[in-house]
Order: C-alpha cells, then sequence, then structure tokens
C-alpha cells in the first residue's frame, strides 16, 4: 500500500516517535512518502496520514478531501479527538486490515468577496470581531432570523467539531455520527441567548452589524479579513471527509480520557 504522510510542525521530522513510525511502516512493506501539499501526493495512493494534533489533522483534511483520499491522524500532539491514535497502534491495525472509513460532514462557507472561492471546514466557520467595539450578527436559518446576538463572535460547528472550539463557547457535545449543527455566540453580552442545534440540511445565513470596517472569518485553521458589509452564507457538504478508524476506537472512551468526562470520585469503579 502507497502512504503519504503530512506534518505541520517541522520540529516532529526528527521526532524519534516518528522516525520510529516510518521505520516500521518501511519494515512492514508499506511505501511512505512525505507531502506538504496536495500537489505532492503522488499517483496511486491510498491513504494520507497526519502526523501531530489536531491542527495538523484539519489541515490534512482540507488536502485529503482535495483529493478524495482517507485520513488517517496519528497523535504526536495532545488532545486528539481528530488525530486519535497513538503511533504505535498504526503499523499492526494497517497490517491486520483492522480498519475502517467513515465519512464526516463538513461545512461550506460562502458568498463573501472571496479569490479562493468556497470554503470547507471540519470543525467549524467562525465569525469575530476585528477591533474593540463589540459585534452584532444577524443570523437566519432557513431565512428566518434569529435575534442579532451581541457578542464577540459567532460560531457554526459540524457534530466533529462539538469537541472543539464549540466546546469552550458552551456548545454541547454531540456524537460524530449526528447530522446537526452546532450555533454557538462566542462570549455573548446577551445573556438570554444560548447555543442552538439544528438540522444539517439548515441554510444559515450571517451578516453584521459593527463600528469597525472588517470582521475576521476563521474556517477551520485558515483565517480571513472580510468587509463588515458582507454576507456568509454556511451549509453543510455530508459525508465530504473520508475518516480512516482503527479497530478499537470509541469516542465515549476519548471523551472520558481526553476531557476526564464524567471525572467524580463515585465514577472511579465504572
Amino acid at each position: 500500500m502507497k502512504l503519504s504522510y503530512y506534518i505541520q510542525d517541522s520540529r516532529l521530522e526528527l521526532d524519534p516517535k516518528v522516525l520510529g513510525l516510518l521505520a516500521e511502516l518501511g519494515a512492514a512493506g508499506f511505501d511512505v512518502c512525505p507531502v506538504s501539499a496536495a500537489g505532492e501526493v503522488q499517483e496511486g495512493t491510498e491513504m494520507l496520514l497526519s502526523f501531530g494534533g489536531d491542527g495538523t489533522y484539519l489541515a490534512a483534511a482540507a488536502m485529503a478531501t482535495e483529493l478524495d483520499l482517507p485520513v488517517l491522524g496519528v497523535n504526536f500532539g495532545r488532545l486528539g479527538f481528530l488525530s486519535e491514535n497513538k503511533p504505535e497502534d498504526v503499523t499492526p491495525a494497517l497490517q491486520r486490515g483492522d480498519y475502517y472509513v467513515e465519512k464526516r460532514g463538513m461545512l461550506c462557507a460562502e458568498g463573501w468577496c472571496s479569490a479562493d472561492g468556497p470554503q470547507l471546514a471540519l470543525n467549524e466557520i467562525c465569525v469575530l470581531r476585528e477591533g474593540a467595539a463589540m459585534l452584532g450578527i444577524n443570523v437566519s436559518v432557513d431565512s428566518r432570523p434569529l435575534p442579532t446576538y451581541w457578542a464577540d463572535g459567532l460560531l457554526v460547528a459540524t457534530s466533529s467539531g462539538s469537541t472543539a472550539y464549540a466546546l469552550s463557547a458552551g456548545g454541547p457535545i454531540c456524537m460524530p455520527d449526528a447530522r446537526v449543527l452546532i450555533i454557538a455566540p462566542v462570549a455573548p453580552h446577551n445573556l438570554n441567548v444560548r447555543p442552538l442545534v439544528v438540522p444539517d440540511t439548515a441554510d444559515i445565513r450571517l451578516s453584521f452589524r459593527s463600528r469597525d470596517s472588517r470582521v475576521r472569518l476563521s474556517v477551520d485553521n485558515r483565517a480571513y479579513d472580510i468587509p463588515a458589509d458582507s454576507s456568509v452564507s454556511v451549509h453543510a457538504v455530508p459525508e465530504a471527509l473520508k475518516r480512516v478508524v482503527l479497530g478499537g476506537s470509541n469516542f465515549i472512551e476519548a471523551l472520558r480520557a481526553r476531557l476526564l468526562w464524567g471525572g467524580d470520585v463515585r465514577n472511579m469503579n465504572q
């Protein structure tokens, strides 16, 4: 099997664990090549490996989506909900064929003056104030307006992104296969607004009320400064990403291990 691997943090290139994994894969008969962009992926490549944390995985996911390749996250970072697999588990699982490919939905943002065209996000699309003044965000869901959010910003997240920025904004944790979107304000000044869960079939439109001329738009780990008088359209793209899941992967156990979910002395024997 021909594999490509992507490293975002150059400090990992000489990490003993990375070198050890590459040596294991080579000894097992896998043809492994480094890549830094989609155009470097060789013909016949069957899988893209992401070496790092979830930020690296998001960059690799954008590349894999462009090439229609499945992507496997190998955790050399910290929490690792997307890049969840331990380096020592990868080679044996690939040798045994003990993995499957699941499809995850993504978000598409379009409508502002972007030379790059529509942008895909796996975790979330977020708008934030550019200056010191509070930002008003007008939101409509399927052409039905919500009350204006007055906040530092607002995000629209997928179920995959529910354990990322949306979680710190007070959003709910969703199972990865839940077909929903989360709308959550960031540091809202309206005390009577809460995160809202909508079906992933919803058409969401954002516009702004700002004293500043620009608004910051982030699409996963890519940032843009957009005119404050522009609007952004957000909709789901079902099953856009092919994600490799090794056997034994368990989302609930990941919550326990990474977020200490249910960390209560009364639960220690569960």
